[in-house]
């Protein structure tokens, strides 16, 4: 889903020429599936198509990407224990964005009100970080 949003909000900006955005998860259980059901319906509803399958995080993102965001904090641990030393990307929890250290919570256990959440706070952190890492694209 935030890659989703992100790719909508680079778009509005007219930055998608110029920012490579990707989604990665942290395991390959899901690799090669299409996003939750559910969650692919409550972003049709908010006007988002969520078109991509899982993956998972590979060595190759930490040198192909200036910043990899984790959800969560259990996320940002993973993702920097497998971060190569010589690694170009900064690994940044999704809610420094939103000066918070709050996790984005996993949606699939609260219901719709989990879905509404996320999507609400996605929106919000991408919009921060196109305001904090994109101001100088063009």
């Amino acid at each position: 889903m935030a890659e989703t949003i992100m790719r909508a909000k680079v778009a509005e900006q007219g930055l998608s020429e110029v920012v490579k955005i990707d989604s990665a998860g942290i395991i390959s259980y899901h690799q090669g599936e299409s996003a939750d059901a559910r969650m692919r319906s409550f972003a049709f509803q908010r006007g988002y198509h969520i078109e991509g399958h899982s993956r998972p995080l590979v060595k190759e993102d930490y040198y192909n990407f200036d910043v990899i965001v984790g959800m969560d904090s259990s996320n940002v641990r993973d993702i920097n224990k497998r971060r190569p030393d010589d690694a170009v990307a900064e690994i940044k929890l999704a809610s420094q964005y939103l000066d918070s250290n709050e996790d984005v919570p996993d949606p699939y256990y609260g219901g719709a009100a989990g879905f509404t959440l996320v999507i609400d706070m996605l929106e919000k952190i991408c919009d921060a970080i196109i305001k904090k890492e994109l101001k100088n694209c063009s």
